[in-house]
Parts: C-alpha cells; structure tokens; sequence
C-alpha cells in the first residue's frame, strides 16, 4: 500500500502572448493525492499474479500543460476534483529458471520474495506500466520518493505505450543473465491521442465512455531495451540501451503546414514513429551516485502519449545523508535540456498544439530545467520532500517564462 500527496506552486511569470496550451502568467498552485493498494499471489512454480487499485485525485498545473519537462509526475493527464478509483495494474508474471546460481529476490509492491535462478526467462501479460519492466534507474525513476519531472522518471523522447493514467495492456519478455540482460515488450495504444484504452470503460470508477484501442495489430507501441551491468573501482554501474517503433493512425506536421488552423487530426494516416534512448547510472561512493539519459526520436509525426519532445539530455546526482547523520534522507540535483524538429517547431509557430505545448506562437529555444530535491524519511516509513524546480524557455518559448516551481511532497507505504 502507498499513498503519495503533493503541492506545487508558481509566482507570475512573464510572456508576450499566450495559447490554449500555457501557463497561466497570473500564477497558479495545485494539487494531487493518490493511493495504492497492492496486492499479489503465487499461483504456481514461478508464476505470479498482482494486481493494484489506485485511486487518485487532483491536477496539475494549468491541467497538466505549459511546459515539457513537465514539474510532478503525479499529475496525471486527466486532472479531476473528486476521487476516481481504477484497476491501474493487472497481470502474470511467469518465470523460467535455467538452473545454477540461485539469488535472493525481494518482495516489493509488484515482486513476491523468494529465490530465482541468475539466468532466467520472464514473461508478462496483462496490463501494466511499460515503466515498470524498462527504462529504470536506481537514481531517478519514481516521482513518489525521487525527483518528480518527467524527464527525470523517463526517457522524454520515449512516447510509451500507455492510457492516461500511465498503463496500458500487453506483453513482455526478460533474459537475465549474471552481467547483462534483454527485454522486449509489445503493448497496445489508444485510439486517441493521450487517451484510454478501452478495457479502462470498465476499470475506472466513473468509467470513461471515450475510451477505446486501436486495432491490436495496426496501433500498438514495440521496444527493446538493453541492460550491461558493470563495475569500476568496485562501485557498480549499468548502461541501458533503448529502442522504439509506434504505429498507427498519426498526424504529420508537415502535412498540417497546409491544414487552415493547424488542425493536426485532418492529417491522421497510418504512420510509425521511432526513436531511441541511453540509460546510464553510476555508483561513485557508498552515499553518491550519479545517472544521465538522452534521446532522439524522428520527431516527424505528432507524439501520441508522453510528451512532444524529441531529443534531450539529462545529468544528476544522488547524495545519501550520512555525511550529515541523516542516512534516511536524500538530496539529489539534475537538469535536463530539450528540443524539437524543426518541422515540429513549424507546426507550433503556425498555432499547433501538442499533448504539453502550444502557445499560439513560438520563438523557439530549447527548454532548460533544473530540479533540486531533500527528502527527509520519518519513521513509519513515511517520506517528506522538499522541490524546487527552474524552467527557462517552457514549453521550447523565449517569449514566456522562465518559471519557478516550488513543491512539497508527502509519501507513505508499508
């Protein structure tokens, strides 16, 4: 079980005009609560079911638009003042060992403990978070007890498979080995552009009556992802290759250039998109780790799911707090620049608007962001947090911002 609240805030910021999808320049704060609960069993030899009901409520700022590198990972795409609940996770996990060397396995929200073989097969089917199987990192991955932006949970280029509320249905395959690993998934896409899947008309309360799939073999989102695990001066570290292929019924930018208005939808055809990403952590001393991602994506055809951005890169630091006998806490600092296709910054200064972006206009300019956190852990398990997060050129404008984010974030589990 977890429940997780956060807060965030900006003071007025300036700007020479504004579009449907900007920051208010007045200001603004926000909140969002969500709550968990997990639940898993062992149905036969190494095989797994798990489950979770989350129920979540709140926005994020201005509805969760206006800047790319978006500031809480907690607000969802679809903002709401009462509380919904959904089935979020769903699915089996099946497990085939190859014999030899056996290690322990903790139990965690999604994992039973217990013991597997180093070289081992594991399939998942069912609906899930195309996060939870790849793109981790061990500094930056879970906007409930690390840093909260988007860019700093994900690859930012990565538009991954998922509803709105950040799952969807599928399939994977993991090869472990001692040192390296592989993975595959092929998961399912909505049939509209940071939409629902279907099966969400029956697993959210109230139920969503827009939701729907594409054809299951015509909109679906593929990736693989590479894991070498390695070690120097005995501190370890990993490296994680990405790829993607999404197709299905897009808009091209090009093709709006002509459209009256801008109007994107005019241009759906069936289309792919593709991209990569690089995964990197470090462990430096005991207390330190240090972590990066980049990536690149075509950047030809409107983004589906996650955000519009199509090449970025990141660099941070994890720091624990025994230097300062806090060895519970956690500091950590990142910044993250990001950019489009010119083709993409055509389309925005015609008065496109994307899933995060568009202001009517665009003096283009890659978006910095820089994100400090202190997390401080109370007994109980429970975690408060601390945030500050600096945005120059939001949402890829020189015309708006910058803009100060102040937040606060409050985490149980058990």
């Amino acid at each position: 079980m977890q429940s997780t609240i956060t807060g965030q805030g900006y003071p007025s910021l300036s700007a020479k005009y504004s579009g449907v999808n900007s920051l208010p320049t007045a200001g603004q704060a926000r909140e969002t609560v969500s709550l968990d609960f997990f639940g898993g069993y062992r149905l036969w030899r190494g095989a797994e079911f798990h489950a979770d009901l989350l129920t979540w409520q709140g926005f994020g700022l201005d509805g969760t638009l206006g800047i790319e590198n978006f500031p809480d990972g907690e607000a969802y795409k679809i903002g709401i003042r009462y509380p919904h609940s959904a089935i979020a996770r769903f699915f089996i996990r099946q497990t085939i060992g190859f014999g030899g060397e056996k290690e322990a396995v903790p139990s965690d929200q999604l994992t039973l403990a217990g013991e597997q073989p180093v070289t081992r097969l594991a399939f998942t089917a069912g609906r899930f978070s195309a996060k939870d199987i790849f793109d981790n990192n061990t500094y930056a991955n879970d906007p409930r007890k690390q840093f909260m932006s988007w860019a700093l949970v994900a690859n930012a280029v990565w538009d991954y498979p998922a509803d709105a509320l950040g799952y969807t249905t599928g399939v994977s395959v993991e090869l472990e080995r001692p040192k390296w690993a592989l993975r595959y998934g092929f998961l399912q896409l909505a049939n509209q552009r940071n939409g629902f899947t279907a099966e969400d008309r029956f697993l959210i309360w109230p139920g969503e009556s827009s939701a729907g799939d594409g054809r299951f073999f015509h909109d679906w989102g593929m990736v693989a992802e590479g894991e070498r695990r390695l070690s120097i001066g005995g501190h370890p570290g990993v490296v994680r290759p990405l790829a993607y292929l999404n197709q299905g019924e897009f808009g091209s930018y090009k093709a709006t250039l002509s459209v009256p208005g801008a109007d994107i939808s005019q241009t759906f055809a069936h289309r792919h998109s593709f991209g990569f990403g690089l995964n990197a952590e470090q462990e430096i001393t005991k207390n330190i780790g240090v972590f990066s991602r980049v990536g690149w994506n075509d950047g030809h055809n409107e983004a589906w799911l996650y955000t519009d951005i199509d090449h970025t890169g990141s660099l941070g630091v994890s720091v624990k707090g025994d230097a300062w006998r806090r060895s519970r806490d956690t500091a950590g600092l990142a910044g993250v620049i990001s950019g489009i296709t010119k083709v993409n910054q055509q389309y925005l200064m015609a008065g496109g608007t994307g899933i995060l972006d568009g202001d009517g206009n665009l003096n283009y300019g890659r978006e910095f962001a820089l994100e400090t956190y202190y997390e401080h852990t109370f007994p109980q398990q429970i975690n408060w947090t601390l945030d500050y997060q600096f945005v120059a050129n939001p949402a890829f404008n020189r015309d708006r911002g910058p803009v100060s984010v102040l937040g606060t974030r409050i985490h149980w589990e058990f």
